[in-house]
């Protein structure tokens, strides 16, 4: 169990890049190319590892997905195209830090889609927790409090929410497989989705040294991640390992200031210490 709690964190951790460098990146690289060279950066990079992985012997004693896991393997795929598609619009339309304290609402979707869903057993505390980052959530989306008017990027963080928290439901029913396999099908799948969508809406391909820059990015932060989230849902559960897992908006929130020096308004502290209490809580449970 403390080594799954370890994997959730790090994994966590090398999430907590994506925010902060992406919204760099976007400066030059259209949203649904950033998001489709992230994914492919993930497969390429786990791919590599699979080869020294092969070559040295480990990883034998994992299982291969099979034909009874299509149905969740696709949902995977086709939601891993759709969400960081709408996290990238959303970064484009919000800052970096209230982008990387939205994402804690993943917690919520993933907690009630695996309660209504999938059964699993939500305590008093976690609806306690749902209830404040829900809260939080609203704050941190309203773009004047004046007039309490919805931030346009913010509702687009809220959607990508939604589609990881239904992904992660989908790749809880894979984790008995090798994680480094969810990750290939997640990398190439959902990367070569999103780069032919780009096409067709009319994004202009990246310059290589912005490609090799997303390559790197996608593999620390969504290939290395993704790998060991599934190691840590496989004792802790899909809405136990979403808990851990929220210390990354934390970790990206604390990189936006160091990065862009934004200072937020009174609204983003009172939410953010309401996300604290909220995953104070969802760790107590």
């Amino acid at each position: 169990m403390n080594k799954a709690i370890f994997y959730a964190i790090l994994a966590a951790a090398l999430y907590a890049l994506n925010a902060p460098v992406s919204k760099l990146l976007l400066q030059n690289v259209p949203p649904t190319m950033m998001a489709g060279f992230l994914y492919l950066g993930a497969g390429i990079g786990m791919a590599l590892m699979g080869l020294v992985r092969s070559k040295t012997g480990h990883g034998k004693q994992e299982t291969h997905l099979t034909k009874k896991d299509l149905p969740y393997t696709l949902g995977m795929v086709v939601l891993d195209i759709a969400a960081p598609i709408f996290l990238m619009i959303g970064l484009t339309r919000t800052t970096a830090a209230n982008a990387s304290l939205l994402n804690n609402f993943e917690i919520v979707a993933t907690s009630l889609i695996a309660l209504l869903l999938f059964k699993e057993q939500i305590g008093k505390r976690l609806w306690i927790a749902i209830g404040l980052i829900t809260l939080s959530s609203i704050l941190l989306s309203v773009e004047d409090a004046s007039s309490f008017q919805f931030s346009f990027g913010s509702l687009f963080m809220l959607a990508a929410c939604v589609c990881w928290g239904l992904e992660n439901n989908c790749t809880r029913n894979l984790s008995h497989s090798d994680p480094l396999e969810i990750v290939v099908i997640k990398g190439f799948g959902s990367g070569i989705g999103s780069v032919i969508i780009g096409l067709v809406v009319c994004e202009a391909l990246p310059l290589w040294s912005d490609i090799l820059k997303i390559l790197l990015l996608g593999f620390v932060a969504y290939g290395l991640s993704i790998y060991f989230y599934v190691y840590a849902q496989r004792d802790l559960g899909a809405a136990k390992t979403s808990a851990y897992y929220a210390v990354a908006p934390f970790i990206g929130v604390l990189l936006s200031f160091l990065i862009f020096r934004e200072i937020p308004g009174i609204l983003f502290f009172i939410a953010l210490a309401i996300m604290i209490a909220g995953t104070w809580m969802v760790n107590r449970e």
